[in-house]
């Protein structure tokens, strides 16, 4: 590695399971768990890091790097998924939603439990998963249920609780679900190798558990016990049945992992799959947002490694419709062209694409609706043309102090608030809603007239007939009165005003259009309350430079933050002055300065 400085020692990291930790001046940017510290974390420091673009950006913003070291690398997941939730790193694309994925649990009791949960606690027992399918997880415990005795009780099956018939058997008895291990109707010996045969189809290794079944209808069948013989043969085909509707083409297919991506020039579409004995264990679909310079490949390089830590993936191979370079040099990656693999990428991409499907529905679904919305508008306001893109307007001056207003825009039905403007007040003195109206929305389309920028097909006004009249009048001199249609919306009776028109119009309160107009009404005063609130902080510190005409807050803060105080400031000479804040402002305040000690 040469002389090259790196953000920790990595001679010195431990050969243990444990969580990394990435910072940027102090900014936690990235957590991972690995199997072995010290390997994981070299990875991302050797020469042979990878072509993915985000790893090198990665890489390239790491300062420090801190790390926990744990018992295995299960309580390493745990810790993992904790502190991404809870810290939401930047480069962690996959687990920053408060999704919880559930788990099968072998409990820890002295006759085990097995049962699903979200909740993986370390002293409560023994968890496999975690499973992204509800419905595949509970095939496995109906599986489990059809062939084994497990029982569903809370009681405390101690060797002195049994012996002293503290349970009764319940229902589950009766029917045949539990052999009554509460009165010591089953051995604990015989329940718990029960346990022992659930736990292989937890794992996926139904060969396994196949094999035993056909091995104990033999020996029932060479011993005459045909009843017995006969519950083995139906377990068979429970089994069977459970693998017909899991077993993927071909049974040989050993640990493998599958990954195909689809995109748009926004968004890329990607199934996982963890195939082993020819059984998709987990199978996982997600939407990730790309950057213009991301390709598909470069997706698949930082996702891969996500994916199979987050599924504790150990299989050397990767199968994909997309070629991509893998940071392990054992591993396989695969784009196949014929048989069973293919099948199994095709597979994969199908999940892939209808993913994708869905998603652009959605999307599609999103934008009619907005559509609608906007042409409902039309229709109750009988406007000319669909409202696609909206202004409104609202005043804020309370107790009179650092008038303000706000503007508030919304396109095709949605916020858009890079749109979104605050005006202070210039030339309306004392709390004048009215003159504040009138001045506000002079400034906004004298500026938009100036600029030749298009006007909206909608203005809105906060308040009543008197705000109205101030906006109406403002249009009026700057000659687009007639272009551009305006409402006024009253907070009390949510009613609609129109210029020139006494009578108000009432739109029904279930109504899409109303709920949208009162959206931005309430937007608009949200963003006003938030701007005043600023000021009204700001104004806090006072200053004799506020006083000084030419003098801007700008300029101010620069003073200050160079002087300290204002008695400095009337200590310095020009040309400390003029080095600050230049030549001109440097002579008004030098100006005030003399005009004031003349006094």
């Amino acid at each position: 590695m040469g002389n090259k400085k790196y953000p920790v020692d990595l001679k010195s990291l431990p050969n243990s399971p444990g969580v990394y930790k990435y910072f940027n001046k102090g900014v936690l940017i990235y957590v991972g768990k690995a199997k072995n510290l010290k390997k994981r974390v070299t990875s991302y420091f050797n020469k042979q890091t990878g072509n993915s673009l985000k790893t090198r950006k990665l890489v390239r913003e790491i300062d420090h790097v801190d790390y926990v070291i744990v018992d295995s690398e299960y309580d390493a997941l745990l810790l993992e998924n904790n502190l991404i939730k809870e810290n939401q790193p930047k480069y962690n694309i996959l687990l920053k939603d408060d999704k919880s994925f559930p788990f099968i649990c072998i409990s820890n009791d002295r006759f085990p439990k097995i049962y699903s949960t979200r909740r993986a606690e370390l002293n409560e027992g023994e968890y496999f998963g975690p499973y992204t399918s509800v419905k595949a997880l509970n095939n496995v415990l109906e599986l489990i249920r059809s062939l084994y005795h497990v029982r569903t009780c809370n009681y405390l099956l101690s060797e002195k609780n049994i012996e002293n018939k503290k349970f009764k058997v319940c229902l589950e008895y009766h029917i045949g679900n539990c052999l009554g291990p509460c009165e010591d109707l089953q051995s604990e010996s015989s329940y718990l190798a029960e346990i022992d045969q659930a736990r292989h189809i937890i794992k996926g290794h139904l060969k396994i558990v196949k094999d035993h079944f056909l091995s104990s209808m033999k020996t029932a069948a060479e011993e005459l016990n045909f009843e017995s013989a006969q519950e083995f043969k139906t377990k068979i085909e429970f089994l069977d049945k459970f693998q017909s509707r899991t077993v993927i083409v071909n049974k040989k297919l050993k640990g493998i992992d599958v990954i195909t991506i689809t995109s748009t020039e926004k968004k890329a579409f990607v199934n996982y799959m963890r195939v082993d004995n020819g059984i998709i264990n987990i199978s996982d679909s997600i939407t990730v947002k790309k950057r213009l310079d991301e390709s598909d490949e470069q997706v698949l390089e930082l996702l891969i490694i996500e994916l199979r830590e987050r599924f504790n993936s150990e299989s050397k191979t990767i199968l994909s419709n997309k070629i991509f370079e893998y940071w392990e040099d054992s591993m396989e990656v695969n784009v196949p062209q014929i048989g069973d693999k293919r099948k199994l990428v095709e597979l994969s991409l199908k999940n892939a694409l209808y993913h994708k499907k869905e998603a652009l529905s959605q999307a599609e679904k999103t934008k009619q609706k907005e559509n609608r919305v906007t042409q409902q508008l039309k229709d109750d306001l009988k406007l000319k043309a669909i409202p696609n893109h909206i202004e409104c307007f609202d005043n804020s001056n309370i107790q009179g102090t650092n008038p303000v207003a706000s503007m508030v825009c919304f396109k095709n039905g949605k916020p858009s608030k890079k749109d979104y403007r605050h005006f202070k007040i210039k030339t309306v003195i004392g709390p004048d809603d009215f003159g504040s109206m009138k001045e506000i929305v002079f400034r906004r389309y004298k500026r938009l007239q100036d600029e030749n920028i298009p006007f909206p097909n909608l203005i809105v006004i906060d308040g009543g007939k008197g705000q109205l009249h101030a906006a109406c009048d403002a249009l009026k001199e700057l000659g687009i009165y007639t272009d551009i249609p305006i409402i006024g919306i009253a907070k009390r009776l949510e009613e609609i005003y129109y210029p020139e028109d006494s009578i108000p119009l009432h739109i029904s309160k279930k109504s899409e259009s109303l709920k949208l107009i009162q959206q931005l009404r309430d937007e608009a005063h949200r963003f006003a309350i938030t701007f005043h609130r600023s000021l009204r902080s700001k104004g806090q510190v006072k200053s004799e430079l506020d006083l000084i005409l030419g003098i801007g807050e700008k300029t101010k803060q620069k003073l200050l933050q160079e002087f300290k105080s204002y008695k400095k400031i009337e200590l310095a000479s020009f040309q400390q002055l003029e080095a600050i804040i230049g030549k001109k402002k440097a002579l008004i305040l030098l100006g005030y300065i003399q005009k004031k000690g003349s006094n």
